[in-house]
């Protein structure tokens, strides 16, 4: 049985093929433990270094800036939890945005309950924080600002330069949530001015359960769970050495071929989107028209149920929905709804994410295979 086209890479990405002959002989003879002291304990340590390093060379930073997580969540966490632990003392106020990932709004709501007061802007009709907003919610305690690079439903990119430029003036530090970012738009700390980054590994041709948290030097943070003295003291536990050599593996490929794939990209996004416009159908595209990912395009569907158009895509399309169905009720997303996107599109909202691997013939075919199953649906 032939597998279905795969349009949803801001969901997870395949392992690429040198990320995977890079993690063999991690299943093989690289089986140590890096905190051993002898030689099959020095061999895995120098290969979680010699990852640290590529990963620094990908954000631009210090290996010894990089931490190595479970993934983007545990990144997130540690990052907002590590930060407002250690300055607590200096003030308990936070500002997030209106779309972010529940990676980061769940632990901001768990700060919130906690007696820590916790700022939500707003966005554009585009999904765009304005810096205005941000310079108008900074108070003297406001001690962190959480902002996501890149929103993975819509795609769009957010002012993080600026952000910085006004957190770091009214003393407050700043963390992106760069999950969707590296390897589809340029992702340089210094660039962005950030004091904490996280990444996500399956979002980056990388395995599952890894991630990394860039922390500029000097920036205090406290450990949200404790052990041995991993990773700085900051994130014990014995180290993933397949998950991290394969995400050292995955930074290696960004930088030499960021032009060029994202090219590739927004080729395929572009071809996609002009593809289903002369569908005929009543669609509306959600996110800014220029500060986007290359690579996402989120499409609402006037008059039908996304998870309808799902299960008749489902032997020749795989794509994400932005509302769900249950017994009868439509959730729409958060960041839908943050948009102001009307209901009659946003239930019938469908995430498309291309990736390296997305070709003009699976567009092609996708494109006819949403034609008919909007014709059986209409």
């Amino acid at each position: 049985m032939q597998m279905p086209i795969y349009l949803d890479y801001n969901a997870t990405t395949p392992i690429a093929p040198e990320v995977a002959e890079a993690i063999t002989p991690c299943l093989g003879e690289l089986f140590g433990n890096p905190s051993s002291p002898h030689s099959y304990g020095i061999a895995a340590k120098r290969a979680v270094e010699g990852a640290r390093a590529d990963v620094a060379a990908m954000l631009g930073c210090n290996p010894d800036e990089v931490l190595f997580t479970s993934g983007g969540t545990e990144a997130n966490n540690l990052a907002i939890s590590g930060v407002v632990q250690a300055l607590r003392e200096r003030g308990r106020h936070i500002i997030t945005s209106s779309i972010e990932h529940p990676a980061v709004i769940e632990p901001c709501r768990a700060l919130a309950s906690l007696g820590f007061a916790v700022t939500t802007l707003p966005v554009d009709e585009h999904g765009r924080v304005s810096p205005d907003d941000l310079a108008n919610a900074l108070r003297e305690d406001t001690i962190l600002v959480t902002i996501m690079h890149a929103n993975n439903e819509v795609g769009t990119v957010q002012p993080i330069a600026e952000i910085v430029r006004l957190a770091h003036a009214a003393g407050a530090l700043v963390h992106t949530d760069a999950a969707q970012t590296p390897g589809k738009v340029p992702v340089d700390v210094e660039a962005l001015g950030v004091d904490l980054l996280s990444i996500a590994g399956h979002k980056l041709y990388a395995p599952k359960g890894v991630g990394a948290l860039y922390v500029r030097a000097g920036t205090p943070l406290h450990p949200f769970t404790r052990g041995a003295g991993h990773e700085r003291g900051l994130r014990p536990g014995t180290e993933n050495l397949i998950g991290i050599v394969g995400l050292g593996a995955a930074a290696t490929l960004v930088q030499p071929h960021l032009e060029q794939d994202a090219s590739h990209l927004s080729a395929m996004r572009d071809r996609l989107e002009s593809g289903l416009r002369r569908l005929g159908a009543d669609i509306r595209m959600h996110g800014h028209p220029i500060e986007r990912l290359p690579n996402t395009l989120s499409v609402g569907f006037r008059g039908i149920e996304a998870e309808d158009l799902l299960v008749e895509l489902a032997d020749e399309v795989a794509a994400s929905a932005g509302a769900a169905c249950h017994a009868g009720d439509v959730t729409v997303s958060d960041t839908l709804r943050a948009l102001g996107v009307p209901l009659a599109y946003a239930r019938g909202t469908l995430r498309f994410s291309v990736g390296r691997n997305t070709t003009a013939e699976e567009i092609d075919h996708a494109i006819a295979a949403i034609g008919r199953a909007l014709e059986r649906l209409g």
